[in-house]
């Protein structure tokens, strides 16, 4: 984007967290957040902005939301259609719904497809970075880059490693994931809004030389981020367990290889025991919780307060299969429920939900200097959100008496019908058709 533009609306964002500082909290309810250029001038309130830049033309969406771009750190394009196959565990989902699809992705054209639907699904939800599995298949893989440079979103994504306890088809060989893989990140990485992440897809179905190769390829290219699972469901971790007898336990595994740090992220652990706990904050990884897929997959609660209050990054992850769907501030409020009925319940407040859903994730992604809040000099990353006229959350938000009451109502009851304009960069990546 070239050029200024004023907006003015009511504004919320996190510049940092909210659960240890509540003054990074910003909610403006008549704001201007200037857009110069593809990055923010200025976000205050809206008559200050104004005065000092008179001479910039003023889009006017009061009556409407801004937020930053919403972060998704767990997401697998290959699920887009297998979001709704309920029931069982894990493992027998897996086998049952999600490899199935899975091996399609050999098709380089069911894949563009797919890969063009996703990226879609993603912003008209207002979701404009997302940490994302590729597929087992790099042709399909690099459909899923060329989709979101298309559409113009970024993601963190990468080809999906695995040599064994699959179905043979996804399947691959050392010699073939080091190539593949290092041609993926030559052709990606850096280029445009694209990263690459290094993807063994769990512990269980990738041996000790697979994960040599994904520790050879994170120490050949030291920008490159990592992504997988750890401690999903109790026969997964059992079966890590006999898989990798040496290790302390599921973290060890990855820790063996150089896979935690700063730059990866772990999608889930449920079941984390103490010292894991512990060794993920030294270390610096960040978990994506996933609330409501470990709740279609009964793969637990999330134990929320022991990861914060040992200082454990965490962010959100849809998921999608295993998940409900691609919503971000749905999975904010699914967190908010989960956590009140936890074995060590705790009030998630909607500015650390709002945190979750943005800065977290821009963190995690080692972005946070990008994107994540209104701060000047980062990327105009934002959401546009104003519900239908005559839907419920507009009735609530007409009540509204206070900013924080409208935050909680916009994370129980938006969804994708009141996604009215996504930016990245400040260019549009989505706008919705309703007037």
């Amino acid at each position: 984007m070239t050029g200024a533009e004023l907006i003015r609306s009511t504004i919320f964002h996190t510049t940092g967290d909210p659960y240890r500082d509540s003054q990074t909290f910003v909610a403006i309810d008549d704001g201007g957040l200037l857009v110069r250029d593809g990055r923010i001038a200025a976000c205050g309130d809206f008559a200050a902005v104004r005065a000092a830049h008179a001479d910039v033309p003023v889009t006017d969406w009061r009556g409407g939301y801004v937020l930053p771009g919403l972060v998704d750190t767990h997401v697998h394009f290959p699920q887009l259609r297998v979001i709704g196959h309920l029931g069982g565990s894990l493992l027998d989902w897996l086998e049952r719904a999600a490899l199935p699809e899975e091996t399609r992705m050999a098709d380089v054209t069911y894949a563009r497809d797919t890969a063009r639907r996703f990226v879609r699904a993603l912003v008209s939800h207002g979701t404009t970075t997302a940490s994302v599995f590729g597929a087992h298949f790099a042709p399909a893989t690099a459909e899923l880059f060329d989709a979101a440079e298309v559409i113009g979103m970024r993601i963190a994504a990468g080809l999906v490693l695995s040599d064994r306890r699959l179905r043979p088809e996804l399947h691959t060989t050392v010699e073939t994931a080091y190539r593949e893989s290092t041609t993926l990140i030559g052709r990606y990485h850096g280029h445009g809004r694209a990263l690459y992440s290094v993807t063994p897809r769990f512990a269980l179905s990738a041996s000790e030389a697979m994960l040599e190769v994904c520790q050879t390829l994170m120490r050949e290219q030291p920008s490159i981020r990592c992504q997988s699972h750890i401690n999903e469901q109790r026969d997964e971790i059992g079966a890590v367990a006999t898989l990798f007898p040496w290790a302390e336990d599921y973290l060890g595994v990855y820790e063996r290889f150089g896979l935690v740090g700063d730059r990866t992220i772990l999608a889930h652990d449920v079941h984390a025991t103490a010292s894991e706990i512990e060794r993920l904050a030294d270390s610096g990884t960040t978990v994506a919780h996933c609330p409501a897929s470990n709740a279609a997959l009964g793969s637990g609660i999330f134990p929320f307060r022991r990861h914060l209050e040992a200082g454990v990054r965490c962010a959100l992850g849809t998921d999608v299969g295993g998940g409900v769907g691609f919503g971000v501030l749905k999975e904010a409020l699914q967190a908010y429920l989960m956590q009140r009925s936890a074995p060590e319940p705790m009030v998630l407040t909607p500015p650390h939900l709002l945190y979750l859903a943005t800065r977290a994730g821009a963190e995690a992604l080692g972005l946070a200097h990008l994107i994540g809040d209104f701060e000047t000099g980062k990327a105009a990353d934002l959401v546009y959100l104003r519900p239908p006229e005559d839907s419920v959350l507009a009735d609530v938000l007409r009540g509204a008496r206070d900013l924080d009451r409208v935050l909680s109502a916009l994370i129980t009851l938006a969804g994708a019908e009141s996604i009215r304009d996504v930016r990245v960069d400040g260019d549009v990546v989505y706008r919705s058709e309703v007037a």
